[in-house]
């Protein structure tokens, strides 16, 4: 079976849902998928490669938390990587579209993770709030039809006055 398929049954197991093991996982995981980007965007001009195996070494966290932290960081890369047939000797390249994984943390409502300071380095404080409004737009549906005024045609096509038809009460 592959990793990330392992991971997840893991992670999203019934048993680890609402529960204090499944909240101490999930603790630990956020702690060290912060230090792992505090890492990364240290230095976001460099690509990262390696091994599976490799990567957990370099971050010191074990091989399933590096799993799921591929796993999330996956639609933030220039390139993406198989995750889903990944093994510990996959060859992976991150190579992180940074606009995008600070919107994506946005997105995941990853506070611990868009609120670091390494950002400020990277990013313009308005270009921040540019990126979040953005996404937290995207989510808000508007009706984007005009109203229609009481002496206008109806929008029904009958050619009456919109009063006489579709808007009498």
């Amino acid at each position: 079976m592959a990793l990330l398929q392992e991971w997840r049954d893991y992670a999203y197991a019934e048993d680890m849902q609402n529960s204090k093991k499944g909240e101490e996982l999930w603790r630990n995981y956020f702690e060290l998928e912060r230090g792992i980007y505090e890492q990364l965007l240290a230095n976001p001009e460099e690509v990262v490669e390696g091994t599976v195996e490799g990567l957990a070494e370099k971050y010191e966290v074990p091989l399933s938390m590096m799993v799921g932290f591929l796993d999330g960081i996956n639609d933030s890369l220039k390139e993406p990587n198989p995750i889903d047939t990944m093994e510990k000797d996959t060859q992976v390249k991150l190579d992180i579209d940074c606009e995008k994984l600070y919107y994506n943390m946005v997105e995941c409502n990853a506070e611990w993770l868009y609120t670091l300071p390494q950002w400020n380095e990277i990013l313009t404080k308005e270009r921040q709030k540019e990126l979040y409004r953005k996404q937290k737009d995207s989510g808000t549906v508007r009706n984007e039809e005009p109203k229609v005024g009481r002496n206008e045609p109806c929008p029904c096509g009958s050619g009456k006055k919109y009063k006489h038809c579709c808007g009498r009460k």
